[in-house]
């Protein structure tokens, strides 16, 4: 039996040289960025370091750069905020954002009493620009906030930043987009493109769990939800976990160095497990535009089997295969309920059936693909 990871929307392996500056860091510069004797003094430059390196990653000021231990954190810290220092009161979302999106949303409803607005879809889960556009118009008394998702993490959907941004503009509104799934995946200029928030985690692109950063444009008028010091510009207070943050701008850097060359081969690892699912299992289909090249992530895959049997059942038999996958977010993994995102853009036909991600990284093999589609395989022959 082999044992393939396709599970890399969920985390990713840590490279080796992220693992060095981890220990390194740990071993040798374990002084707090916040003392003033000379380790102290050590570890702030090496703090600064990286916070310049992400800044340039990005194209922005280093100031705007907080470092969070997550995602979920820079979202919960940017859409909180906005609320209470900002007095945003209409958010527009939509329906298949992640749960550290959509559950801060229906909280600060609750909470604030503010608008909530959700864009429609098309059938392939693609926000419609135009029904944004009519949102925003129909609220322009509102202080509005948009917050959609680069890459949505099921079924790899790439939003049109550009667009969405202009549209922003046009209309005085502000713009976050969890970048979690994009940021060491794609290029993103934010001068080119105008968002005011961005969140990202080092977990995705190869650096390690616990760490993030969320973007925000300076002179926002956001304040911290964590109080009790003035570390990471007053922001985020908390003494900062150097050796994550170091190991996450390693992480970046070398993201950012290969781009190309690992684009490049991974997408055609998917290009590949496409064309042979399509061989070995004909009646398989793609969710979202997860199937398609030029329309989604290379990084993701969700492939609606032609099976009668529950996701979490075929994910078991999966994993005694070796293989390691998921029907959606790891963070909704256990719950018995159907993707959010999928229950969004399938027939209730297609939700009775196993839908899976598969998500690709720099790691994964043309073999291990060709072991998981036969495994696939078997089991599709075996249970019709």
């Amino acid at each position: 039996m082999q044992s393939v990871y396709f599970d890399n929307s969920a985390t990713t392996p840590l490279r080796e040289e992220v693992v060095n500056t981890m220990m390194d860091v740990l071993k040798q510069h374990y002084g707090n960025a916040s003392s003033s004797h000379s380790f102290g003094r050590t570890s702030k430059v090496l703090l600064e370091k990286s916070r310049n390196a992400v800044a340039k990653s990005l194209n922005v000021s280093a100031g705007e750069i907080i470092f969070t231990s997550g995602g979920t954190e820079s979202n919960n810290l940017i859409l909180k905020s906005a609320i209470q220092d900002i007095k945003i009161n209409h958010i527009i979302s939509s329906k298949i954002e992640h749960h550290a999106v959509l559950t801060t949303v229906e909280a600060l409803q609750a909470q604030y009493g503010i608008k909530v607005s959700f864009v429609n879809l098309d059938a392939h889960g693609d926000v419609d620009y135009n029904h944004l556009e009519f949102l925003l118009n129909e609220n322009s008394d509102l202080k509005t906030l948009v917050s959609l998702m680069h890459v949505n993490n099921e079924i790899g959907n790439i939003l049109d930043l550009k667009k969405v941004s202009s549209l922003c503009a046009n209309y005085q509104a502000l713009f976050h987009t969890d970048a979690v799934q994009s940021v060491g995946h794609y290029k993103i200029d934010l001068q080119d493109v105008k968002i005011d928030f961005l969140s990202a985690s080092a977990h995705k692109f190869h650096g390690p769990k616990g760490v993030g950063f969320a973007f925000i444009r300076k002179n926002s008028g956001l304040k911290p939800l964590i109080l009790g010091g003035e570390q990471e510009r007053g922001l985020r207070a908390g003494t900062e976990s150097l050796h994550n943050i170091v190991a996450l701008e390693t992480a970046l850097s070398k993201a950012e160095a290969t781009l190309e060359q690992e684009s490049t081969y991974i997408k055609d690892l998917k290009a590949y497990f496409i064309n042979e699912i399509k061989k070995q299992i004909p009646d398989a289909t793609f969710n979202g535009q997860s199937g398609n090249l030029n329309t989604s992530a290379y990084t993701i895959l969700n492939v609606c089997l032609p099976l009668k049997m529950p996701g979490d059942m075929l994910l078991f038999q999966l994993d005694l295969k070796g293989i390691a996958c998921s029907r959606g977010s790891a963070c909704q993994s256990g719950s018995n309920k159907p993707s959010h995102v999928l229950a969004e853009i399938l027939s209730i036909e297609a939700l009775q059936k196993p839908s899976i991600r598969f998500s690709f990284s720099i790691f994964n093999t043309h073999a291990e693909a060709d072991y998981v589609v036969n495994v696939l395989k078997e089991f599709v022959l075996n249970k019709k």
